[in-house]
């Protein structure tokens, strides 16, 4: 394995209460869950994986700006802050690799709010309403654009 043969998981804020907070939304699968689940497509396609989650903006963002030295790109559900971090924005841009996002739920079936993404156009791949196999889905259409 290359050191760009790495992926970085990002989960926002509430995502650690993933099979826990509205289950009828969001499902019944962990943050854990998650987590294997993107790592072990990403290794079939012989690529490693670090996952980050947090709650607070500014360790994503130094985790997005770490990234650039042994990432190809970033899988990141930003959960709320989709739709108010002008900042996690830049840092994805600035650090100039291809990133998915993903969404669990259908964000535009949602509240009016939850229409805006600040990442939607600058993103190489969205994948939104598929559930949590939408980071399965991520993963492979990320790789698939290196």
């Amino acid at each position: 394995m290359t050191t760009n043969a790495r992926l970085l998981l990002v989960n926002g804020p509430n995502l650690n209460l993933l099979g826990t907070r509205e289950p009828e939304m969001y499902g019944t699968s962990t943050l854990a869950d998650v987590e294997r689940l993107t790592a072990e497509v990403a290794e079939s396609l012989g690529y490693q994986v670090r996952a980050i989650q947090s709650n607070h903006e500014g360790v994503l963002i130094d985790a997005i700006h770490e990234a650039r030295a042994d990432c190809a790109g970033i899988v990141i559900n930003p959960g709320g802050l989709t739709h108010t971090s002008v900042v996690l924005r830049d840092a994805l841009t600035g650090v100039s690799l291809p990133f998915a996002e993903v969404h669990i739920s259908d964000v535009y079936a949602r509240e009016e709010f939850r229409h805006h993404s600040y990442l939607h156009d600058v993103a190489a791949v969205r994948v939104i309403g598929r559930g949590v196999d939408g980071y399965a889905d991520a993963v492979r259409e990320l790789i698939a654009r290196f």
